[in-house]
């Protein structure tokens, strides 16, 4: 493989996050009045808000008022996080150290707004590991359309063949994969089915285990 370069969602792959996510966009619809449960939650990871709000809409009907559980979402979450931060995943500074120091260039394609998204990183540690920084805000369309990730690829300069993917979430792998990147798929909160593990180049138990494919 002619891998050159290295680029990771945040969320459930390099900062123990997603299970925040789930917990308190369950908290944030429950408290709106919606029956929002797990699997709910787990059905938006890393979506783009207009793909999510279809989707949640198809769970709780056109009457889903999807910003105000955002915002109770967001409320909910950043008290907790100010309170108690957030874990990094298993060996993940060690990867992101050992990517470096063997040459390759680092990137980040997050659904996580850029503010948020630097402010978590910041506080654990990892921002200055990053070459490049992209949030779905900077693109048209956010996951699981390519766009992330195939601007991602520009930004490290190097075409997504060369390039290797690194996510938790189906909608998130489907992204890379449609890129053209080397999807390769770290679970967090569940297994991959049928359809996610073919579009994977590589399916690994935690971020060590990453290292062995570059």
């Amino acid at each position: 493989m002619n891998i050159k370069a290295v680029i990771f969602d945040m969320d459930g792959v390099i900062l123990d996050s997603e299970k925040l996510y789930v917990r308190f966009w369950c908290e944030a619809g429950q408290a709106c009045g919606y029956p929002f449960e797990v699997e709910h939650a787990l059905a938006i990871r890393s979506l783009a808000r207009k793909y999510a709000i279809k989707r949640l809409k198809g769970f709780f009907g056109e009457e889903f008022v999807y910003d105000d559980v955002r915002n109770k979402r967001i409320k909910l979450m950043d008290a907790y996080v100010k309170e108690h931060g957030i874990d990094l995943k298993p060996y993940a500074e060690y990867a992101l150290s050992e990517l470096k120091n063997r040459g390759y260039r680092i990137a980040l394609a997050t659904a996580t707004p850029p503010e948020r998204a630097g402010r978590y990183l910041r506080s654990s540690g990892l921002y200055g590991y990053f070459d490049k920084i992209v949030c779905s805000a900077m693109v048209n369309l956010g996951k699981p359309e390519p766009d992330i990730y195939l601007k991602a690829c520009e930004e490290v300069g190097f075409p997504p063949e060369d390039c290797i993917a690194v996510e938790d979430s189906p909608n998130g792998i489907e992204s890379a994969y449609r890129a053209g990147c080397k999807a390769v798929m770290v679970p967090d909160m569940d297994e991959p089915d049928e359809n996610t593990r073919r579009m994977t180049y590589a399916v690994v138990k935690n971020l060590k285990e990453l290292l062995d494919l570059c």
